[in-house]
């Protein structure tokens, strides 16, 4: 973060303003914790913050402050869409392009008001009046603290504003376990718990919160999952009727991904779920070591994201898609495992 970033930010928002705040697409913990951390500090500032979100939200996130206030642009799309021309000021936030918010993105590049961009992942888009990119963080949530330590506002930080960007941190962190989780961000979350965040309680929150379908969804996930250990390579489906059987809600698929790094030898491993009504197939990646999964993405999957966590798609059959997974993997890469170890 620059000095020119943290005075041209200073300038616009020098005077109060209308400010809408824009997450990516299904926004996770950091997504939504640095959006409403940034609303909250933005109301002390004397300003009038609306966070827009492309879609739902899991509602594992519907405890953190304020996020019953969250405008959601697929279930009112014209209202939604005049109030983001009626915006002085455009915060887009834990994303860099913007597809990135589906269908919303032909609304926000037909408006005319500033965009300002924090972000941690790689290859932004040159959309941003301001840009604050950097894939050196773990979560976008870090940066969203930088921002209001540079400005020159830390004791803004208050209980509040600090359990959103400890949200965002601790999931986008793995539970501080990834490797972009440096001592400073640990002296990070020291403050916010110095500040009164219950890093007992949120966690139980997040984690320890689901439903007896999401438990079962899981157990199907794990039964299906396929292992090529002369690849050191893992990947499980989820079909829509399976999605179906457990009453599937937005968020239960959340982390099973990371069940695939678990076995002894896997580095790279994938998660592929049917979705009828979008006629996708997402896709999620995550690797260990030197293995980039975002490059991966971007090659085969229409995708992106960072070196060791990505996400894709396909138009695809649900087969389709993993016959075509599989045939990459083992023609593609022959020298995968080499690759990855």
């Amino acid at each position: 973060m620059t000095n020119a970033y943290i005075q041209g930010l200073a300038q616009l928002l020098d005077a109060p303003k209308k400010i809408a705040i824009i997450p990516h697409r299904s926004p996770d913990g950091d997504a939504m914790g640095s959006t409403l951390a940034l609303y909250h500090f933005l109301r002390k500032g004397g300003h009038t913050p609306v966070v827009i979100a492309p879609n739902e939200f899991p509602e594992f996130l519907a405890w953190l402050p304020d996020s019953e206030t969250v405008l959601v642009y697929e279930k009112d799309k014209e209202n939604v869409a005049r109030i983001l021309q009626e915006q002085e000021l455009i915060f887009t936030l834990d994303f860099n392009a913007l597809h990135r918010t589906g269908e919303m993105e032909h609304v926000l590049a037909k408006l005319t008001a500033p965009f300002v961009m924090i972000d941690h992942h790689e290859r932004p888009d040159g959309y941003a009046q301001l840009t604050y990119s950097d894939t050196a963080f773990g979560s976008t949530c870090e940066m969203v603290y930088n921002v209001i330590v540079g400005l020159g506002k830390r004791d803004w930080i208050d209980k509040t504003i600090a359990t959103c960007i400890y949200t965002g941190i601790l999931t986008d962190s793995g539970s501080f376990k990834f490797p972009k989780t440096t001592g400073t961000t640990h002296r990070i979350v020291a403050e916010l718990i110095d500040l009164g965040v219950d890093n007992s309680e949120i966690p139980a929150l997040l984690y320890d919160n689901g439903s007896f379908d999401s438990l079962q969804l899981l157990g199907r996930a794990l039964q299906n999952m396929k292992v090529f250990p002369e690849f050191g390579i893992s990947y499980t489906t989820l079909s829509q009727a399976e999605l179906d059987a457990h009453h599937y809600a937005k968020g239960d698929t959340e982390g099973i991904v990371n069940y695939g790094l678990s076995i002894k030898g896997i580095t790279f491993t994938a998660i592929f779920i049917e979705h009828t009504d979008e006629k996708i197939i997402k896709i999620s990646f995550r690797s260990q070591g030197a293995f980039d999964v975002n490059q991966f993405a971007r090659d085969h999957f229409n995708g992106g994201g960072h070196i060791n966590a990505a996400g894709g798609k396909s138009t695809q059959t649900l087969a389709e898609t993993v016959a075509r997974f599989e045939r990459i993997v083992r023609e593609y890469h022959p020298n995968l495992q080499k690759q990855v170890s």
